[in-house]
């Protein structure tokens, strides 16, 4: 299962979500015996790829806001 395909909410996976949208068109059958798989595996990974960047930028923003908030906590402290 994949989140909901659109091109918007995964730019770095935009073409392999066309790319598997037009396999489904155009074999309506054949995609339920592995027609499309390949395409499938590709854009499983490109996800895979896709929140491991997000999760990583996540990552650093939460570092940034952790040290900013201890900046905040010792400076009241002392107040």
């Amino acid at each position: 299962m994949h989140p909901p395909l659109t091109l918007h909410r995964h730019p770095m996976c935009a073409e392999i979500i066309e790319e598997f949208q037009k396999c489904h068109l155009e074999h309506p059958v054949a995609k339920f015996f592995g027609e499309c798989t390949e395409l499938k595996i590709k854009l499983d990974r490109c996800f895979r790829q896709e929140k491991a960047l997000k999760r990583k930028a996540n990552f650093e923003q939460s570092k940034k806001l952790k040290e900013r908030l201890q900046v905040l906590r010792k400076e009241s402290a002392e107040n």
